[in-house]
């Protein structure tokens, strides 16, 4: 205990690093599988099968699909995942569990950076007691672990995104713009990674113009103009011909679509704010990232401009809010902070405030110690591992017919790319059974998925009506946090797997 107390003044840094390397490395070692759909299918999907000579996604102009046309992803952050896989294979290492491990530690690695940027960032706006505060809540806040695992694409911007601002933070009252060209630089990377952080970038620019930064301001905007140009447009023009057609598309496909999916109400993200930060510790924070908007505008105009786009655009997932998260607890503590020394009524009520902290600390050593070791879609990574042990897999059958459509497989671990048969509510067995014995016998699928416990005999039975071969395999269960995550919401589809083979 000393030697902790020692630590968190001498060298405290040193200390809410350490503190993160353990945490992330829990995550590591046991928070496998992925989180969502888009942390694993469109990076990992992609670029494994792209390792393997095969195009998952079809994202690729290759042939394969007549009349192919752009998806609307950036194929910066999931090519870089291309080149790992293909060194991991070099080197001899193809077990995709073990990739994996591989990956999650480089991003464990990575996402330290958001910690010791964090304690600079605070350190340079206000002082060390501070920042020691807030690169304990980057390094522990209960859902940092897991998220720094994930192969998120909101999550990795925020690198770039706060080492711009640092970049920019440490120049202050210096002469010169060689910072500033750099901030325009990994701006440019965060774009790259995710589209949106453009966004983020307008309220950069405009941060500097408000405070009478006009050449800063052009510095940071042409080096923006010219890296995110160079990599969006001369990869698509590569790969398509033309520059700039990944991102023409997202622009036109999100347009399209911005009703299409999760339509929320506008004050969704406020709500999400104010809940994982945990109350009334996060009331706290949003309190002080609004109170002290004047005199820190480059942390705050990006991130409020970030967060006024998203709560009027209709589509509203929980994910997308992930990148300002960092710069309204730095913010949001700086504030805070600032108003209880200058507040009679805190000063006089320090237990009730002390308090307020216990119980947050409580709280989020609760889910940081599940979260941070949760192994996230158990049920469908392990039935795609345990089939890849056999062998002998031809092609796949998934089998979820109690829905209109089947849950994907994530045919990484399988180690198998090609097409997938889904058996489903608007698919039955009996159609499936036709086209399967159409198939020469060296092209039929021979391993069976079942999604779910629902009425599993029942299905069971229906298929084999048309299969008689088909033989009962094993069982996997989700885990424990999947569970969890599907009594909470049971949209969350993660539940028992059943995997046969058809003999």
């Amino acid at each position: 205990m000393n030697t902790i107390k020692r630590m968190w003044n001498e060298k405290p840094l040193a200390f809410i690093l350490y503190v993160g390397i353990f945490f992330r490395m829990l995550s590591v070692l046991f928070s496998k599988g992925y989180g969502m759909h888009d942390d694993h299918f469109l990076v990992i999907e992609s670029a494994g099968s792209w390792a393997n000579g095969f195009d998952y996604n079809n994202w690729l102009p290759n042939g394969r699909i007549e009349h192919a046309i752009p998806s609307g992803h950036s194929f910066f952050y999931s090519g870089v995942h291309y080149f790992i896989f293909k060194l991991m294979k070099l080197l001899g290492l193809n077990d995709p569990q073990g990739e994996m491990y591989v990956i999650r530690f480089l991003h464990a690695l990575l996402s330290l950076l958001i910690i010791y940027l964090g304690y600079k960032i605070t350190e340079v706006i206000s002082s060390q007691r501070q920042a020691k505060m807030v690169g304990l809540l980057l390094s522990i806040l209960w859902f940092m672990p897991f998220l720094s695992v994930r192969n998120l694409i909101e999550y990795v911007c925020i690198v770039p995104l706060m080492y711009a601002t640092w970049l920019v933070l440490k120049e202050r009252g210096k002469t010169g713009v060689t910072n500033y060209i750099w901030a325009g630089f990994w701006l440019a990377i965060a774009f790259s990674i995710r589209f949106q952080c453009i966004i983020f970038t307008g309220g950069f620019g405009l941060a500097l113009l408000f405070t009478k930064r006009i050449k800063e301001a052009f510095a940071v905007g042409i080096m923006f103009l010219i890296v995110g140009g160079a990599i969006q447009g001369i990869t698509d023009y590569f790969i398509w011909g033309v520059p700039f057609a990944e991102f023409k598309e997202y622009i036109v496909y999100n347009l399209a679509n911005s009703k299409q999916y999760f339509v929320q109400q506008w004050y969704m993200y406020f709500g999400l704010i104010l809940g994982i930060l945990i109350p009334p510790i996060s009331i706290f924070l949003f309190f002080g990232f609004f109170r002290k908007w004047r005199k820190q505008l480059i942390l705050f105009l990006p991130s409020f401009i970030f967060l006024a786009f998203h709560c009027y655009f209709p589509n509203k997932q929980e994910r997308f809010i992930l990148p300002i998260i960092p710069f309204i607890i730095i913010l949001g503590y700086v504030g805070w902070d600032d108003y209880v020394t200058n507040s009679t009524f805190w000063q006089n009520r320090k237990q009730l405030l002390r308090v307020c902290w216990i119980f947050f600390w409580i709280v989020n050593a609760i889910p940081l110690c599940v979260v941070s070791v949760a192994y996230s879609k158990k049920n469908r990574v392990e039935s795609m591992t345990y089939i890849a042990t056999k062998g002998d897999a031809k092609a796949l059958v998934i089998e979820d017919t109690n829905r209109d459509d089947f849950t994907m497989p994530p045919l990484f671990y399988l180690q198998k790319w090609g097409h997938v048969f889904g058996i489903t509510n608007k698919y039955p067995a009996s159609q499936f059974a036709e086209e399967f014995y159409k198939l020469a016998p060296e092209d039929r699928p021979n391993y069976v998925v079942f999604m779910e416990a629902d009425n599993i005999q029942k299905r069971v039975d229906s298929l084999t009506a048309y299969i008689p071969t088909l033989t009962y395999e094993t069982t996997i269960e989700p885990s424990s946090i999947d569970k969890l995550m599907f009594w909470l919401n049971p949209m969350n589809n993660n539940q028992t797997t059943y995997v046969y083979k058809i003999k």
